[in-house]
């Protein structure tokens, strides 16, 4: 292929999308802070379209752009410069078949939080 199997299988980006209630958690369990409000929202990947109207050729592309933008660097890192356009076109495609097939979406987790005052040490 294009890309070389050991490149590829050693490639890993670990990432991890929490849930609210775990955002809940975390923020309680580390105990600076106070969580004035906590909100989930979803926005479908088919709204990410560009136009005025979805569309999943059009959104597959602008979200293949905007992952090229975050990732490229590190992706031509590790494989290279001249397999960077190719990947993406694939990508595309790749996203824009997701969005038709499936009612894929984003979700956001939004908390508004305070700073807890800190306690002067007993005496």
């Amino acid at each position: 292929g294009v890309i070389e199997k050991e490149k590829l299988e050693s490639f890993n980006i670990p990432q991890y999308t929490p849930s609210p209630e775990e955002v809940k958690n975390e923020v309680e369990k580390e105990g600076s802070f106070t969580i004035n409000r906590l909100e989930s929202s979803e926005i479908t990947w088919a709204a990410c379209s560009p136009g005025p109207e979805p569309n999943n050729s059009d959104a597959g592309e602008y979200l293949a752009q905007c992952m090229r933008s975050v990732t490229e660097s590190l992706l031509v890192n590790h494989f290279g410069q001249l397999v960077i356009d190719q990947l993406f076109q694939i990508y595309s495609k790749i996203i824009s078949q997701h969005i038709s097939d499936e009612d894929a979406k984003f979700s956001n987790v939004t908390v508004s939080l305070t700073r807890r005052s800190k306690q002067p040490p007993s005496s």
